[in-house]
């Protein structure tokens, strides 16, 4: 990570401090007379001209590292050619050290390498000039003033680095987090609504319908049976209701969750259909040619959710005639038994009479086709709802098949997948719930 400024930028305050202290340092001991070479080839007021450099070097230490490098190496060749400053050599050092923490990616990979040839060499040098073993000193310096700097540069820019790409992993998993709570939440809702739809639909749709047939008949016994129909579904529909609400409101309370309906509450279903739809002439027939073992729970709870759905819709728009509901699964004698891989599929199919119905109808609004479609998608199975043509005449045809295998037990009715669209011709029809 590079941290290195615009050459055009101003330099920050901070560096400006340090390049003053460091020629106040200078001058001071310049005027002391404390210098580091005794002999030097240029004698008097040159070390001054080094020393000026070098602060302007710590100038630029971090708006333009490898230019402050530059010429700090040459004050530092300067400054030895002189009588030498040790505020100099220390400015050098804190170069050095900036070059490798605030320049660019390749100058900070050069800086340590070229750093321990230079006190290598220098080592080596000294040696081979001097023969003595104490020009190990003159390489130890070198190294205190390259070395050292370079790599305690090195070692702080990895740990900068590694706080950086530390602190982008945390903001992209609050960013997940996020994402997931707010499908949680959306999955969720979808839930809610479905399970609402599914619960209340069926008792409103009694209610709608017989309180049309109220405003159309003048027969007041009539009349009464239907207002005492609208009571009844009404109350029923309240109480389920209240108790969705009191379970929202309860969540982790004491109080238990009623159990999911099963496919064995098909024929209480099918009763509650007969005398609601008895006045419209319609019939209920139920045809389970299951075989096999018990099924999962989802998919006994989406086959349920889908046939009350179906026959919720036959009451309000069905014509007069005979509602089918056919349940089959491997092994059975319908079809259906070849989805959904080896352990096969359940197929559920309702079909009633789509001609003209005479007496009033309910409207819809097709929520209950997409709440079928969902829950049949939640289990990676198939849906598809329309008018069918069959020898009796024309009858409007719901169809899930729902498979059976690892993935239907793994499942819960608590997603939203859907992709939002109706009948399985892609249109809602008049069965649009």
């Amino acid at each position: 990570m590079s941290t290195a400024r615009s050459p055009l930028s101003l330099p920050p305050r901070e560096d400006l401090l340090i390049a003053a202290a460091g020629l106040a340092g200078g001058m001071a001991m310049w005027a002391l007379g404390l210098f580091n070479n005794p002999r030097p080839p240029l004698e008097g007021g040159w070390v001054l001209l080094p020393l000026t450099m070098m602060g302007l070097a710590e100038a630029l230490r971090r708006t333009a590292p490898s230019a402050a490098l530059a010429l700090g190496t040459a004050a530092l060749v300067g400054d030895l050619l002189t009588r030498s400053l040790l505020a100099t050599i220390v400015m050098f050092s804190d170069v050095v050290y900036a070059a490798v923490l605030y320049g660019g990616p390749r100058l900070s990979r050069a800086v340590p390498p070229a750093s321990a040839a230079l006190t290598a060499a220098v080592t080596v040098g000294a040696l081979a000039a001097s023969r003595d073993p104490q020009a190990l000193l003159v390489g130890f310096v070198c190294g205190l003033v390259t070395v050292g700097p370079a790599w305690t540069g090195v070692i702080v820019r990895d740990h900068r680095n590694a706080a950086a790409a530390e602190r982008l992993r945390a903001e992209q998993t609050a960013l997940l987090a996020e994402m997931d709570r707010v499908q949680a939440v959306t999955a969720e809702r979808s839930r809610m609504a479905r399970e609402l739809h599914d619960v209340v639909a069926n008792h409103l749709s009694a209610i709608a319908i017989h309180a049309t047939a109220a405003q159309s008949l003048d027969d007041r016994a009539a009349t009464g049976d239907a207002l005492a129909v609208i009571r009844e579904n009404s109350v029923q529909g309240l109480a389920e209701m209240r108790r969705l609400i009191g379970l929202l409101r309860t969540a982790g309370g004491d109080e238990e969750v009623s159990a999911a309906p099963t496919l064995d509450g098909l024929d209480a279903l099918l009763a509650h259909a007969r005398g609601h739809g008895a006045a419209g002439g319609l019939s209920f027939a139920l045809r389970d040619e299951r075989s096999g073992g018990p099924l999962p729970a989802p998919v006994e709870l989406a086959a349920y959710r889908i046939a009350q759905e179906s026959l919720t819709n036959a009451l309000k728009h069905a014509s007069p005639g005979e509602v089918t509901v056919v349940l089959t699964s491997p092994g059975g004698d319908g079809e259906g038994g070849g989805h959904g891989g080896g352990e096969g599929a359940l197929t559920v199919t309702v079909t009633s009479p789509c001609d003209r119905r005479p007496g009033p109808r309910a409207p819809g609004s097709g929520t209950g086709l997409v709440g079928m479609r969902e829950r049949a998608e939640l289990l990676d199975g198939v849906f598809g709802a329309g008018p069918v043509e069959t020898a009796g005449g024309t009858r409007w045809e719901v169809r899930a098949v729902l498979p059976l295998g690892e993935a239907a037990r793994n499942a819960t009715d608590g997603g939203g997948g859907g992709n939002g669209r109706t009948g399985g011709d892609g249109t809602r029809g008049r069965y649009g719930a």
